[in-house]
């Protein structure tokens, strides 16, 4: 193992590391109500604790924050996973339509089945993730069968189809949207722009399952994505089951988006900034720029949240909505130096 590469991948993580505890620090000590940091500490380790700083830390700020956390982790690998995949830097989770597929699907049983199951219990907590599986699966197998040509996937057709998709699972949530109610129809039109506002113990446990089976999965195949920038005819020289291996990698990114989806709905460009920011970081080696990619991941969500929920004061916008005013113009550079 390269030594001085070694080094420079712990100094980030230490570094990047440091950066998220200083985000939640900020996160949990700001506010409407502002905390000392003694008060949270004494909260936290259950120390002369008040009723109202037990409400402010573990109903409404700590759970947010753990769940922006999370979402911001998963997608961040789920992005690089599919930027490995399909050889294509342009590549992210939303822009391909995974995103408004699985979002799609949720939108559907909130419309069709969310009052007809109970509000508690292990059914409520995972079903909703199921659904938006179900939807990331269809829109992922529709974006492989347009983009399919000649026995492999052209990147370029592979953008178009995603961009298609994604607008055509998104004119069917706003449909159904509209025949809401005025109260689910406002809570659905939050949720579609990404947003982790409501988050609470049950979300995050929702979550947490699906983030503890499939990243390790996708950690341990970490040097597949390498390989696979190689030419598919080296990667069956070299014994690669490469449509098995794919599927495997894929399905489990799919799966992460999916659960991200049903709790904190469509937060773009974290599966697309992410990856380029690790990369740069760390190098293109994925044992490396995996876990970087999910921790910046992370950061961007909690700093983004965090400037949704203050800067505009009273007033909030949805995390999705900070996100994307940085990450559209970001997609357009990647976009003009790929074209050069």
């Amino acid at each position: 193992m390269n030594n001085p590469e070694r080094f420079r991948y712990v100094r980030i993580l230490f570094i990047t590391i440091l950066f998220i505890f200083i985000m939640i620090y900020i996160s949990l000590t700001s506010g409407t109500f502002d905390l000392t940091i003694r008060e949270v500490f004494n909260t936290l380790l259950r120390l002369n604790s008040s009723p109202e700083h037990d409400a402010v830390i573990f109903d409404f700020r700590l759970p947010r924050i753990l769940l922006a956390g999370l979402v911001g982790f998963a997608l961040g690998i789920a992005g690089a996973v599919v930027q490995g995949i399909t050889r294509n830097g342009l590549a992210d989770p939303g822009i391909l339509g995974i995103n408004a597929g699985a979002g799609a699907a949720i939108v559907f049983f909130m419309f069709f089945f969310q009052y007809q199951i109970s509000d508690t219990g292990w059914q409520a907590i995972m079903i909703q993730p199921l659904f938006g599986l179900i939807g990331g699966i269809v829109a992922t197998t529709l974006i492989y069968f347009f983009s399919w040509k000649a026995g492999r996937i052209e990147p370029q057709r592979l953008l178009l189809s995603g961009i298609a998709i994604s607008s055509g699972f998104g004119a069917f949530t706003v449909f159904l949207s509209l025949k809401m109610k005025a109260t689910d129809f406002e809570m659905a039109t939050v949720w579609i722009s990404g947003s982790v506002y409501n988050a609470n113990w049950h979300y995050i446990l929702s979550i947490f399952p699906w983030l503890f089976l499939l990243i390790p999965i996708i950690f341990r195949k970490a040097y597949l994505l390498d390989l696979f920038q190689l030419e598919e005819t080296s990667l069956k020289n070299l014994g690669v089951s490469v449509e098995k291996e794919q599927s495997i990698l894929l399905l489990s990114s799919v799966g992460l988006v999916s659960a991200c989806v049903s709790v904190s709905g469509s937060i773009g460009f974290i599966g697309l900034m992410s990856p380029h920011i690790a990369k740069q970081l760390v190098g293109i080696k994925h044992r490396y720029a995996l876990p970087i990619s999910g921790i910046i991941g992370a950061l961007l969500v909690i700093t983004s949240d965090y400037i949704a929920k203050s800067i505009f004061s009273p007033i909030e916008l949805p995390v999705g909505i900070v996100i994307s005013i940085v990450g559209v113009p970001y997609f357009l550079y990647l976009l003009i130096k790929v074209k050069k």
